[in-house]
């Protein structure tokens, strides 16, 4: 699949000042950093980070990073570590770049998706999943988008665990033992309290009295 690119300026400003200038301007500040690579100060526009992201990859997208600095252009690859938003206006303020070597294995979390409807859940049951992401080891260009897990087998009791799980060219970090998801029996209804008429609780006091009488 073709990376997305996107290009980004070298600044030297830094500091709260200089990064409310750039967001006046339509710009965002942002960081660039890595194992191997020298930190750099940074200026993207935030309407092509987002662009960037949205891609089929899901959440871990690699990118091809321009970075701008006077006449010279330098291509890296690399991934979005974090993104800080406005949480009034929901765009993107800062974001940090991190490189990636494509030769090296890394560790990164991929999200689990359940396909199907579970048998047991057909009858009544219902499915919990335990665990949403998983973390696995592989090369950048291996990093899948989710992993599938199929639950239309699992009978009421069934469970999926780690050592179910299976990704082609990566290496799964989770104990065979954990569990992915799971059909659970229906909860038991509760009972609801009997109701008491005005008429009933009249007649539980008179027996009450009654007693009482034959008592003495």
């Amino acid at each position: 699949m073709e990376r997305p690119s996107l290009t980004a300026e070298y600044r030297e400003g830094i500091g709260k000042g200089a990064a409310r200038k750039l967001r006046q301007n339509g710009m965002i500040p942002a960081a660039f950093y890595g194992p191997q690579a020298k930190p750099m100060a940074l200026t993207v526009n935030p309407k092509e980070l987002v662009k960037s992201l949205q891609t089929d990859a899901g959440g871990n997208v690699l990118i091809n990073l321009h970075i701008r600095k006077g006449e010279q252009v330098d291509q890296k690859v690399v991934m979005v570590k974090e993104v800080q938003v406005d949480p009034l206006k929901d765009v993107p303020i800062h974001v940090d770049f991190y490189e990636i070597a494509m030769d090296t294995r890394i560790t990164i979390e991929v999200p689990i998706r359940l396909v199907g409807r579970p048998e047991g859940v057909k009858v009544g049951g219902i499915l919990e999943q335990v665990r949403r992401t998983v973390r696995i080891e592989c090369f950048p260009e291996d990093i899948p988008k989710s992993i599938d897990v199929d639950v239309s087998g699992l009978q009421i009791g069934d469970s999926i665990h780690g050592g179910d799980l299976r990704v082609e060219k990566a290496k799964i970090l989770l104990d065979a033992g954990a569990t992915i998801a799971t059909v659970v029996p229906p909860a038991a209804e509760e009972k609801k309290p009997e109701e008491v008429t005005p008429e009933a609780g009249a007649e539980a006091k008179e027996e009450a009295a009654e007693s009482k009488e034959e008592e003495r």
